[in-house]
């Protein structure tokens, strides 16, 4: 299994738009239940997702595809938040977006059927998304608080995890857009490195950002107008080789002077329209 953002990714769970997304039909009456920002193309999400598969599959050597299903919907796109894995296992989370909630039920389910571990899951009125939840590195988690993850669920996961971690860090995650938009800790941090992060430093806590610089970590920071895009949103299939939506065309510089190698696909309808990277796209299970 995995505690770590950045090592190379050799096993992730995805979903593809055709089980996500359907149809257009289904996309013209469900975008704006979900809050996206327009109505997504279907055709042109199959073809971008493609692009952003064919990366995939030069760095990953094995690939699970979540089912499509009536019981869950338009976000299911993003395999990321529903679970978050560990050295031991899944923790199965329940989302704060009530929408999303039933998505849990359906992963649960995906994962014993794969026979892939499960070491515990969220109950009762706690709530978390996998974007809140960041691995500085395999001893050290950090957790969101915001409109996504709860303190309950933090109590719940820290308890999970206590085995395996001897640093959790919550960090405060601010009010921004508001409950309705989603603003997960991996909104304003991607790690693509054991000493290397892309961050949107305005969003980041004071405590956070001098932790990172504390512990010798180069900051490649995000434009404004790049963050929007979803630039902050960049996922390290090894260490400094990663992903990202096309269009942050300076951050994408400072990586490559960092050392980095880094992959674009076009993700209008996947990623910008919903708001999910492609840190969302994909949930990591092995990193080795």
């Amino acid at each position: 299994m995995l505690a770590s953002m950045y090592k190379k990714l050799n096993s992730v769970i995805i979903k593809h738009p055709k089980d996500a997304f359907l149809n257009q039909e289904h996309l013209n009456k469900e975008w704006k239940r979900y809050n996206y920002i327009s109505e997504p193309d279907f055709s042109k999400a199959e073809q971008e997702y493609e692009q952003f598969l064919s990366i995939l599959n030069k760095h990953v050597e094995k690939i699970e595809y979540l089912p499509a299903t009536e019981s869950v919907g338009l976000d299911s796109l993003f395999a990321h938040d529903p679970v978050k894995f560990t050295k031991k296992g899944a923790i199965i989370l329940k989302s704060g977006k009530k929408l999303r909630q039933s998505e849990a039920a359906v992963y649960k389910n995906f994962l014993i059927e794969k026979k892939i571990p499960i070491l515990g899951e969220l109950t009762g009125e706690a709530v978390a998304d996998g974007g809140d939840l960041v691995w500085l590195d395999d001893r050290t988690l950090l957790i969101g608080r915001g409109y996504r993850t709860n303190d309950e669920a933090i109590e719940q996961i820290k308890e999970m995890t206590k085995d395996l971690v001897e640093e959790c860090i919550v960090v405060q995650l601010p009010h921004d857009q508001g409950e309705d938009e989603c603003l997960h800790l991996m909104s304003f941090i991607s790690i693509v490195d054991d000493n290397l992060a892309v961050v949107y430093s305005r969003l980041m806590p004071v405590f956070l950002r001098q932790l990172l610089i504390k512990r010798g970590y180069q900051l490649i920071e995000v434009p404004d107008e790049e963050y929007h895009k979803l630039g902050c949103n960049v996922l390290a299939l090894a260490p400094r080789v990663c992903v990202m939506v096309f269009g942050s065309s300076s951050t994408k510089e400072k990586l490559e002077e960092a050392g980095a190698t880094v992959y674009e696909y076009e993700g209008n309808e996947i990623s910008y329209l919903g708001t999910g990277g492609p840190t969302c796209l994909t949930c990591p299970v092995i990193r080795v």
